[in-house]
């Protein structure tokens, strides 16, 4: 359900005397069998008559159950959106690395698979990277080729990705990876648009990396960092929605409860619960040191892979936005200022100054003095 009916229907419940819960779920089938990831919101209260049961039928990891009180009445709903964010531009990161193996590369989806397996063995081990060699080897049984190739590549969505985008607006947070790849999959689903643009120029493409090890090794240490951005930007979400509505989210709790049950259960999620623990106002994932450290080894082989990508003409709208947000997180200075000027220009909207506090406007006509506003 969309966190802002949760609150409205928590609020009118509660006029009624009544505890309303909203919690949000994930882990699909296998969830469903052997224990999900649940994010209950509502009154405090509630949980503690209601944790103990959701608490036995959750994930367990390590002894620990994959549940937790997310905070008040949309609460729980809100984190689950995010999630699902953070769930689609993990797998459109994968499918960009999938399409660059393919297509820089050449390799076939039985290769590829094999790159998956082995990347699940190291820093990238995760649900969505385990199940991706498996798609990859699978066999369609009436042609013979890997079912991969004869899937539709138009990609269906069920709206909580929207919904992520849509409350990241809202609130002004920039989840720019989560957006590109709600928008990659609008795109992938404009069949008739993409059948009719076939054949437009390309442009003088360039070669294919001649080193394929290297390459696979820089797509590797591309998809961790946009990962890391990933995550960063959806925690960045949470804790915003958190300011907002006064929810109070611990956001190393659901590090912790993400860890068994859901679709993005990964490693590195031990690594964030870390990060949080060590400073629960971490201005940034990207901060933490181990994360910082992870970017900083990966940093060049990200750039090699946006650059051969587009040189190539093979799209990665995920890999390069995240790329350019972490650009933009880290520079001294960004053109915002001309922005500003702009903006004052033709509006008298104002701008700050670096020399001085205050607000000013400038007179553009005219002797072009400027006045504190």
């Amino acid at each position: 359900a969309l966190y802002t009916d949760t609150i409205r229907r928590e609020a009118a419940l509660r006029a009624r005397g009544l505890h309303f819960v909203g919690a949000g779920i994930s882990g699909g089938e296998e969830g469903a069998l052997n224990g999900p990831s649940i994010m209950p919101g509502g009154p405090a209260e509630s949980y503690e008559a209601l944790g103990p049961l959701l608490e036995t039928i959750a994930a367990q990891v390590d002894g620990t159950p994959c549940c937790t009180h997310i905070g008040p009445d949309g609460a729980g709903h809100f984190v689950k959106m995010v999630h699902n964010g953070i769930e689609y531009a993990d797998m459109q990161l994968i499918g960009e690395a999938y399409h660059l193996l393919r297509d820089a590369l050449g390799y076939d989806a039985g290769q590829i698979a094999d790159v998956f397996a082995d990347w699940n063995t190291g820093t990238l081990e995760s649900y969505l990277i385990e199940i991706t060699a498996e798609v990859l080897r699978q066999i369609d049984a009436a042609t013979g080729r890997p079912l991969v190739d004869v899937i539709v590549d138009a990609a269906e969505q069920k709206g909580t990705g929207r919904w992520t985008v849509k409350a990241a607006l809202d609130l002004g947070v920039p989840v720019t990876g989560i957006a590109e790849a709600v928008f990659a999959r609008a795109l992938s689903g404009s069949r008739d648009q993409r059948a009719a643009a076939r054949g437009l120029a390309a442009g003088n493409l360039g070669a294919a990396p001649a080193d394929a090890a290297q390459f696979t090794e820089d797509i590797r240490a591309a998809l961790y960092a946009s990962k890391i951005v990933a995550y960063a930007q959806g925690f960045d979400q949470i804790a915003a929605g958190s300011a907002e509505y006064g929810w109070n989210v611990d956001r190393a709790a659901l590090a912790t409860i993400w860890r068994g049950g859901c679709i993005i259960r990964a490693q590195f999620l031990n690594r964030i619960k870390e990060a949080y623990d060590a400073d629960p106002a971490l201005p940034s994932l990207i901060l933490a040191p181990y994360f910082r450290d992870a970017i900083e080894v990966g940093i060049d082989s990200w750039r090699r892979v946006v650059v051969t990508a587009t040189a190539l003409g093979i799209p990665i709208p995920a890999f390069a936005s995240s790329l350019s947000y972490y650009d933009g997180l880290r520079a001294d200075r960004l053109p915002a200022a001309l922005t500003q000027g702009q903006r004052d220009f033709f509006g008298a909207h104002t701008y700050e100054r670096t020399d001085k506090p205050g607000k000013f406007h400038t007179l553009w006509s005219g002797d072009r003095s400027e006045i504190q506003a």
